[in-house]
């Protein structure tokens, strides 16, 4: 991952977008030597947002199997009955 100040940003923005939408790498900004932002380019960002989407929708799936709360293949087939049509 590349590296730049803030300072660059401000100065050189149209340039480091232009590189960000070549090379698809996201770049770090840094504020008084710290990491402040990530720069990434919008399909990354997409990419990133749709895997998150899964994961918590994963997570909300465990989460109601430890709370038993299940159903049949049979109950969940009549259930969704309306979208399978």
């Amino acid at each position: 991952m590349r590296t730049e100040l803030v300072t660059t940003l401000k100065r050189k923005a149209t340039r480091l977008l232009a590189d960000l939408e070549r090379t698809r790498r996201p770049i770090a900004i840094t504020q008084h030597g710290i990491p402040s932002a990530y720069l990434v380019d919008v399909g990354t960002w997409d990419a990133l947002q749709d895997r998150l989407r899964l994961l918590e929708g994963i997570a909300r799936g465990e989460r109601a199997f430890e709370e038993g709360r299940v159903m049949t293949h049979a109950q969940a087939r009549r259930r969704m009955a309306r979208w399978l049509k």
